[in-house]
């Protein structure tokens, strides 16, 4: 066995033999008709089998599926930033997390129409424990975290996925999405792990890691979605952490929150990609003396870059205006906005349950809040 095996995707030599073994199974089925209504079962069948390369899969294929999902479940995606990005060029893209599939499909897809370097994503091992997904994934060009492991393991795996990116993006000149935190964000505070830029800092060949960081090229992405599929979903464990009791997740309740992020209405997605890290690196370097404070300089500064630049929706203002019970931002949206926001807030949640109403809120509001941070200091 070689040494990234256990978490690499498919090599391209590899891809065909993927397609066969899930070309006929209910899942692919269910995807294909979802993304092709219109085309019969024998006809996308032989274009699957005739696929030898990851990136065929994903132009001709997900590339697709990606659209409908926009036009079915969606108001459109729109995007900012690309332009800054180089052709041919590999950056580590480290992004707030929303939503298990989609954070990285849509970046992909951005990347994609604007000819850019495609990315290889993390994914947690946890959403890929059904041997199609796990499949799905390596044709996907999804590499493994793996989860819940003791210390000693999680060091020696930590270590090896660092060494992996470091390969893709040195060597492979092949771009990786990352989220900037483990699992996705519940409370609408998005904020970077040290854990995650400690992981990333073992693959450093550099003295000085800050030239390391420099080096690989990190690109903060800021990703909002005006209502978040899974919001009412994201509430029993909000739930739990409110009353501190440890929260036990249901057998099949990782999967059917990545079903509903596909299928669940979004309204509108803005993607905005941040300058790529440079100066702000030297100030780092220069400012800090060790690297612990470093790595969390580095943390604060690419969470400067994804609130700074997250697009706020009529939603957020909405939720912060019915929690604060103010009306300081009214002229963010219109009372039929409103109705539909309360609506929804009267649907997913039990009014009679303070905590439950004011996690969703807070979800909502949160990024209203972190953003006047940055106004504010202005």
């Amino acid at each position: 066995m070689q040494k990234f095996d256990a978490i690499r995707p498919f090599y391209d030599t590899e891809v065909n033999e993927g397609m066969r073994s899930s070309v006929n199974h209910p899942m692919m089925k269910a995807l294909m008709n979802f993304t092709f209504p219109d085309t019969p079962d024998e006809v996308w069948k032989e274009q699957l089998l005739k696929t030898h390369s990851i990136r065929d899969f994903q132009c001709n294929f997900i590339y697709q599926s990606v659209q409908k999902v926009l036009e079915k479940s969606s108001d459109g995606l729109s995007t900012s930033g690309f332009e800054k990005l180089e052709k041919n060029t590999a950056y580590l893209f480290i992004s707030n997390h929303r939503d298990i599939i989609l954070d990285t499909s849509l970046l992909n897809a951005a990347l994609f129409e604007h000819g850019l370097v495609m990315t290889a994503s993390a994914i947690g091992d946890n959403l890929v424990k059904k041997s199609f997904l796990l499949t799905l994934s390596k044709l996907n060009r999804n590499f493994l975290v793996q989860r819940g492991l003791a210390p000693r393991e999680l060091l020696q795996s930590s270590k090896l996925m660092s060494e992996y990116i470091g390969q893709l993006l040195l060597r492979e000149n092949r771009s990786v999405w990352i989220a900037q935190r483990e699992g996705r964000t519940k409370d609408g505070n998005d904020a970077t792990h040290t854990g995650v830029l400690k992981m990333l800092a073992m693959g450093s060949d550099e003295e000085n890691l800050m030239d390391y960081f420099k080096k690989i090229k990190v690109v903060p992405v800021s990703i909002s979605y005006e209502y978040d599929p899974t919001d009412a979903l994201k509430m029993p464990q909000l739930m739990a952490e409110a009353n501190n009791e440890i929260y036990i997740k249901e057998k099949n309740e990782d999967f059917m929150t990545l079903l509903s992020g596909i299928m669940g209405q979004k309204k509108r997605i803005h993607i905005h990609i941040g300058d790529v890290l440079d100066s702000e690196l030297d100030q780092i370097a220069n400012e800090n003396d060790n690297t612990n404070k470093r790595i969390q300089a580095l943390a604060q500064a690419i969470d400067d870059s994804i609130l700074n630049s997250y697009k706020l929706w009529p939603t957020n203002y909405i939720a912060y205006d019915i929690l604060n019970k103010t009306n300081t931002y009214e002229t963010f949206y219109t009372e039929n906005e409103k109705k539909l926001f309360e609506k929804r807030l009267d649907i997913k949640i039990d009014q009679d349950n303070p905590i439950a109403l004011e996690g969703f809120l807070n979800m909502y509001a949160n990024p209203v809040v972190n953003k006047m941070k940055y106004q504010n200091a202005h």
